[in-house]
């Protein structure tokens, strides 16, 4: 059988796409939807698309995604998850990732990438994808008309330690972590502060610090490219509770590994090098004090 020609809306970008029927068993079940953990590009997809070289293809076609949405009924890939670490400007893994970015759109697969020092693929993108299925199906079903105005990660609850708060903050872990740690004397202070924004036609940026010692702090930042795709919540602030768990990793070998501590000052400093970049932000400049008073 043929392949579907493309139509005005692109519906069918998706005919490109291989369903996964047969292997290995999803790893999760969820909402109508299943996980598949290491997929490469080339298995999802049932040729070179037009448009897309020779040499973009063989490249791409090899990249792996960390985790493969699929519909249950159909076992046509919805999204992939893909989490890296950050590459330089330049880079052979950049060029890999731009052309892999090329091949995806010409398919019509949406695409979420996270770039993170601290995070893998292996540990954290199973609960990512729980997160996001999660939050798409609650967007899907809070429009306007509905009547629902609390937004998935504005939801309030009871936290892990007890007190009342947003019950889906992927950082939530994280800060508890960081207050016991204060309580043991492990940290100058016991509050996780962040920011994050969103580049106009870039990725979402997120930050979070803990302040490990007097005036000097640990650091994580993350960057969230959304290809085509909607998370649900707020991209920016995915991007910081993102950043709040790379901080919580880091905080579990506090005293094993000596961590690599920014100056209060500094990253005083580097925060308003980025509100001075207010124009090129696609909406607003959300940040935490860089201290308690």
């Amino acid at each position: 059988m043929g392949l579907a020609k493309m139509t005005s809306s692109g519906s069918v970008a998706a005919s490109w796409l291989r369903p996964i029927t047969a292997g290995a068993a999803p790893q999760l079940t969820r909402a109508g939807q299943l996980g598949y953990a290491a997929r490469r590009l080339g298995e999802l997809v049932q040729g070179r698309p037009p448009g897309i070289t020779g040499h973009q293809w063989s490249t791409a076609q090899r990249e792996c995604f960390d985790q493969v949405v699929c519909a249950a009924d159909s076992g046509r890939p919805v999204f992939a998850v893909q989490v890296a670490p950050p590459a330089p400007a330049g880079s052979a893994a950049r060029r890999v990732e731009r052309m892999t970015s090329t091949v995806c759109a010409a398919v019509g697969l949406p695409v979420l990438r996270v770039e993170s020092s601290t995070l893998r693929g292996a540990d954290h993108s199973r609960r990512l994808v729980e997160y996001v299925i999660d939050a798409r199906s609650y967007a899907a079903g809070s429009a306007p008309e509905t009547g629902y105005a609390v937004g998935f990660r504005e939801i309030v609850g009871r936290l892990p330690d007890g007190r009342s708060g947003p019950v889906n903050d992927l950082g939530a872990l994280a800060r508890a972590a960081a207050v016991e740690a204060y309580v043991e004397r492990r940290l100058a202070d016991p509050i996780v502060r962040g920011l994050h924004v969103h580049w106009t036609d870039g990725p979402a940026e997120g930050w979070s610090w803990v302040e490990v010692r007097p005036g000097r702090c640990l650091l994580e930042r993350v960057e969230l490219f959304a290809q085509r795709f909607s998370c649900g919540v707020d991209p920016g602030q995915l991007a910081e509770d993102l950043a709040t768990v790379a901080v919580g990793e880091r905080l579990r070998d506090l005293d094993a590994v000596e961590p690599a501590l920014v100056d209060r000052d500094e990253l005083r400093g580097r925060v308003r090098q980025l509100a001075a970049r207010r124009d090129e932000f696609d909406g607003g400049f959300a940040f935490d004090h860089l201290c308690a008073d």
